[in-house]
């Protein structure tokens, strides 16, 4: 099992950056993927950013060239670094973890972009 926890949100003018951190509760080094996903009040969860296995990664074309998502595998930690946040960026972002073939999901973390 992976548990995982998010932090880094909170409220950001237009324009602005956050950097949201993921923490594992095991070693990140042997999970296939992790990501980050959102998801905004009445719509889906969708997959902003991914990173697996080769560090091989995989962006939303919404956040192409504006998120950044990395990671440190000595502190079991993945991390996304969002620049030119933009209202529709607002949500709910979650971490994820596929390991084993199960998805394990953080309890997520609310990024508001708003003046």
């Amino acid at each position: 099992q992976v548990q995982l926890v998010e932090s880094g949100g909170g409220l950001v003018q237009p324009g602005g950056s956050l950097r949201l951190s993921c923490a594992a509760s095991r070693s990140i080094f042997s999970i296939y993927a992790m990501g980050w996903y959102r998801q905004a009040p009445g719509k889906q969860r969708e997959l902003v950013a991914d990173l697996r296995s080769g560090s091989s990664t995989n962006y939303a074309d919404s956040v192409k060239g504006r998120f950044t998502i990395s990671k440190d595998n000595a502190k079991n930690a993945v991390y996304l670094q969002m620049n030119s946040l933009v209202p529709e960026d607002t949500a709910v972002y979650y971490c994820n973890a596929r390991f084993h073939g199960m998805d394990y999901w953080g309890k997520g973390t609310l990024v508001t972009v708003s003046s």
